[in-house]
Parts: C-alpha cells; sequence; structure tokens
C-alpha cells in the first residue's frame, strides 16, 4: 500500500455548501510522524481507523483498535499532532458553521474533542475503501442523511464581511454595519463558532495573506502587508509570529502544500 495524501471536494451539491473538502492521509510504514497545523477558520473531523489517542492527544496505531473520531474546532493556536505508527485517516473540512448543519450539540470551546459522529458500520465502510470517488460518495452520503437547516441572518452576515474583506475591521465598525450590540455579536460568535468576533477576525486576516503568498505572489512581505492594510511591516510580523511562532520568511520556507487546497503543514523529519 503506497503512502497517499489527497484532498477532494464533496460531489452531492448540498454537502458542498458545507464542508470545504475531505482528505485522506494513509501512511502504510511504522513510523513517528509529526506536524504542525496553523489557526485556521474552519474545523475538522478527524476520522482515524486503528488508533488509540493518549491524554496529552497523542495518536498510536494498535493493531484492532476501534476507530476513533475526533473533532477540532475553529484553531486559534498552533496544534501539534503526534502520529506513531501506521495512519489511515479520513478527515471532513468544514466551512465556518458548515458543522452546525450537521451536528447542533457539539461543545465549541474545547479543542480536539472525541464525539460519535458516525456509527461504526458507516467507519467501517469509509476505511474499506481508499477509491476517491467511492470514498466521497459515502462521506457524502452519511452527512446528507444528518443534515438539518441552521441559518443565522446576523453570523452569516458577519461571516461574509470578515472573509470578504479580509483587511482591518474593528468589532465596533461590524456591530455598527449589523445594527447589533458588540457584545450580542460576540456571544453568538462564541456560542456558535467557539471564537470571539475579533480572534475569528485576525485568523481570517492571517490566512488571507497566507493564501496569497502561497499562490504564487512574487511581491515581498512588505507588499503584502501594504495589500493587506496592515498598519506596518511590523505589525505583519508581530501576528506571524503570534499565530506561527515565525516571522513570515521562517514561516514561509519551513512548509509544505498537501494536496490542492489550503492544507500547510511544517512537517518534523
Amino acid at each position: 500500500m503506497n503512502q497517499i495524501f489527497e484532498t477532494f471536494k464533496p460531489r452531492n451539491t448540498l454537502v458542498a455548501k458545507y464542508v470545504d473538502y475531505y482528505y485522506l492521509d494513509l501512511k502504510p510504514f511504522n513510523l513517528e510522524n509529526q506536524f504542525d497545523c496553523f489557526p485556521h477558520f474552519n474545523n475538522t473531523i478527524s476520522l482515524y481507523k486503528s488508533h488509540i489517542r493518549s491524554a496529552n492527544g497523542d495518536l498510536t496505531f494498535k493493531h484492532n483498535a476501534q476507530p476513533i473520531q475526533i473533532f477540532t474546532p475553529i484553531r486559534q493556536q498552533i496544534l501539534h499532532v503526534k502520529q506513531m505508527g501506521p495512519v489511515h485517516r479520513i478527515v471532513i473540512v468544514f466551512h465556518p458553521l458548515g458543522i452546525n448543519q450537521f451536528y447542533n450539540s457539539l461543545n465549541l470551546s474545547r479543542l480536539t474533542t472525541e464525539y460519535s459522529f458516525f456509527a461504526t458500520d458507516e467507519l467501517f465502510d469509509f476505511f474499506a475503501t481508499t477509491a476517491i470517488e467511492e470514498l466521497t460518495a459515502l462521506l457524502d452520503q452519511s452527512l446528507v442523511k444528518r443534515h438539518k437547516s441552521f441559518y443565522h441572518e446576523i453570523l452569516q452576515r458577519a461571516i461574509g464581511i470578515i472573509l470578504n474583506n479580509c483587511r482591518e475591521l474593528s468589532v465596533t465598525q461590524l456591530s455598527n454595519e449589523l445594527n447589533i450590540s458588540r457584545q450580542h455579536l460576540n456571544r453568538l460568535f462564541q456560542h456558535h463558532l467557539g471564537i470571539s468576533v475579533k480572534k475569528f477576525h485576525e485568523i481570517a486576516w492571517f490566512r488571507a495573506t497566507m493564501n496569497r503568498k502561497l499562490n504564487g505572489f512574487k511581491g515581498n512581505f512588505t507588499d503584502i502587508a501594504y495589500e493587506f492594510n496592515y498598519a506596518d511591516q511590523s505589525h505583519f510580523n508581530k501576528i506571524y509570529k503570534k499565530f506561527t511562532r515565525n516571522s513570515p520568511k521562517s514561516f514561509f520556507s519551513k512548509g509544505t502544500i498537501l494536496g490542492n487546497e489550503d492544507t500547510y503543514w511544517h512537517i518534523y523529519s
């Protein structure tokens, strides 16, 4: 069996509205794998075929272990992942509020929370194939049957404004535009997204600059800072230190792009 890391999109139109992409992570070798992934405004469900998870979050292969399911809310800090032994993992990456369309009883205040998203027979079906078309159909089908429409106009508008205008934006400006109080807007974000408005905006702003660079921007970091309306180069550097513990130059020199989406990790060799 070969090593695989492949990203792929939902085919079902309903699911595609709420799921950004899926990926299959297959490492058949008996090795230790460690990587850092960085703050993002998405959230994920990670399905491991035969692993046990320790109290500190490390994942260890165990023959005949039951599959485990891990929910990772919006990442506000670096998430360090350590996998020991062979890995067979399937991950669902949701748009903001996407998971709310399928599961509405999650505790969004905790990082990497185990929860029974799928039945055991569904998990066995997922892990029985590495054919992307078949796996896509299985994942789409399982999510469709769990769909419970969730719509919140203020949240949808707020998220849209932030993601479509990744520039400096105060919570007061946003709440005024939405004609609600700052406190109410923050309560909505905390309840439904598990994060403050300010932090969500900072992460979206950071990811926008990151994707600009990864998508072939030829200018320097000062040009990116200017394009995205950072106060100055020092402010831009400070944000990267905050979210990656690296300067922009160091951050991009260390990373690896995986698949065809925005999966960008620092992998420990």
